[in-house]
């Protein structure tokens, strides 16, 4: 039987990564954005495919403990924010939860090691930097399904120094095109967006890093992220990255013993790792969403660097990348951090270290 446009009554079960609440209806998963954990719930069914079902909610019958009102009037049609009717305390334990069912599930592995989640201390005015898009005079985000541009006066989640800079962007004639409104307008590279949860990353990543290895290599490490701050623990500190604006910043900022590489990880990294001493080696991993490709996970498991961070802001792909190397590294911790509140993102930070054999 077909539920296409046919309204639905279910109980919530969960929250997928992603940020929508899955229902079972009839044998088939139904996925309702806005929807938390435990809510009953009627929904209009929108999408329908062999196995599950996409859905609008309609009504909350039986409302979450954990729902509140969300501050933001573009809430629910901008397509920034998928948290904000829940409170922030349920929200951690749903980013959690998500990181550890998609490294089991993806990863197919019996143990996960998690630790607590690591919050933000603002889970509003947090954001450092907003892209904003304008077309035909508006000036806004995208809508959260198509490519509607809603036009925001201002961000609950960006911090009020961002938001100035928005209502100058919006004051004045620009043209047409995606503008970054920044606290800081220097950098033409990644940084992190969250500065307090950076600061925690950075304290984490410390911690755990073993003493007394003699190199560091941070692949995809921008403009030394994690490298500066550690680069008094090593004997030898090797950033690489494809981004020539923040090689270049590294590179002007360096300590004798940093040294900052421009070009791709797959190219560089054999180089570096074969000048390493067997076992002495931490490797830090910090690729964007898409993760690592394989050529680089086969470099690393011939090369066998003593330890692995892998800093990654998409648990599926992290989970992908798992199965390779639990093969010859034990897991010994993963870490998620809410680096970006009342949104369906998540960071995590996985910890490894080399089979002794």
């Amino acid at each position: 039987m077909s539920l296409s446009r046919s309204i639905v009554e279910a109980v919530v079960e969960d929250v997928a990564f992603g940020g929508n609440g899955v229902a079972r209806h009839e044998g088939k998963a139904v996925f309702i954005p806005f929807s938390i954990d435990g809510e009953r719930v009627s929904a209009r069914i929108v999408k329908e495919k062999k196995k599950f079902a996409e859905a609008a909610l309609e009504k909350v019958i039986e409302p979450s403990p954990h729902r509140v009102e969300a501050p933001c009037r573009y809430f629910q049609r901008c397509g920034g924010c998928s948290y904000q009717h829940i409170d922030y305390g349920h929200q951690l334990e749903i980013k959690s939860r998500q990181v550890e069912q998609t490294l089991r599930r993806v990863g197919r592995l019996e143990k996960v090691p998690m630790q607590a989640i690591i919050p933000s201390p603002e889970n509003y005015g947090y954001r450092n930097r907003i892209r904003m898009h304008i077309d035909n005079g508006v000036v806004g985000f995208y809508a959260r399904d198509g490519h509607e541009l809603i036009e925001i006066e201002s961000c609950t989640i960006a911090s009020s120094e961002v938001n100035e800079g928005l209502q100058r962007l919006r004051s004045r004639p620009v043209y047409d095109g995606d503008y970054t409104i920044s606290e800081n307008t220097a950098g033409k590279f990644f940084e992190q967006t969250n500065y307090a949860v950076g600061e925690e990353m950075l304290a984490l990543v410390g911690r755990l890093v073993k003493q007394g290895q003699s190199l560091l290599v941070d692949a995809y490490c921008g403009s030394g992220f994690f490298a500066k701050h550690l680069a008094d623990q090593f004997e030898k500190v090797v950033g690489i990255e494809e981004n020539e604006h923040a090689v270049d910043y590294a590179r002007r900022t360096a300590a004798p013993n940093e040294q900052y590489i421009a070009g791709d990880v797959e190219y560089h990294l054999p180089d570096v790792l074969a000048a390493a001493e067997q076992g002495m080696t931490t490797l830090i991993l910090d690729p964007p969403a898409i993760g690592i490709t394989p050529r680089v996970s086969d470099l690393i498991l011939a090369s066998m660097p003593g330890e692995l961070v892998y800093v990654s802001c998409n648990p599926a792909t992290l989970a992908r990348d798992l199965v390779h190397f639990c093969r010859s590294y034990e897991l010994l911790s993963v870490t998620p951090l809410d680096m970006f509140p009342q949104t369906a993102e998540i960071e995590v930070v996985a910890h490894l270290r080399k089979i002794s054999r």
